[in-house]
C-alpha cells in the first residue's frame, strides 16, 4: 500500500511488505501470540478479498471492519475497494468454510 504515498515517493520510507511477506507475517503472528494476542486481524483493503481469504486461512481470526469510501489506504495505492457491506463479508468467509460473526470493538458480544 506504500506505491502512491508521498513519504515513499519522496525516497524517505522503504517499501511496504510483499504480498507474501504480509501472508507469512499473519502465520507466524498466530504461532508466536496466539496465547498473548488471540486475535489477529487482516485488512481487506490492503490484502484484498483473495489475500483476506489465504490470511484467514494462515493465522489471522479478524476480518477488518466495514468501511465506506475508504480513501486512506487508496490515496496510499492500495488496488482494493473501498466499500465492503456486511452479507460480502460474510460470504468472503463463508467460502473458506468459516462461520462469520459481528463482534464489538473489543471482542464482545453485540447488543
Amino acid at each position: 500500500v506504500h506505491m502512491a504515498a508521498p513519504i515513499y515517493l519522496r525516497g524517505r520510507a522503504r517499501r511496504g511488505p510483499t504480498f507474501e511477506e504480509a501472508l507469512k507475517m499473519h502465520a507466524v503472528a498466530r504461532i508466536a501470540l496466539g496465547r498473548h494476542i488471540p486475535n489477529i486481524q487482516v485488512s481487506w483493503v490492503k490484502m484484498g478479498v483473495r489475500g483476506s481469504q489465504l490470511a484467514l486461512q494462515a493465522g489471522a481470526n479478524d476480518l477488518g471492519g466495514v468501511l465506506m469510501n475508504e480513501n486512506i489506504s487508496r490515496a496510499a495505492g492500495a488496488d482494493h475497494g473501498q466499500e465492503l457491506t456486511p452479507p460480502e463479508m460474510e460470504d468472503l468467509i463463508r467460502a473458506i468454510g468459516r462461520t462469520p460473526r459481528r463482534r464489538t470493538t473489543l471482542y464482545g458480544v453485540p447488543a
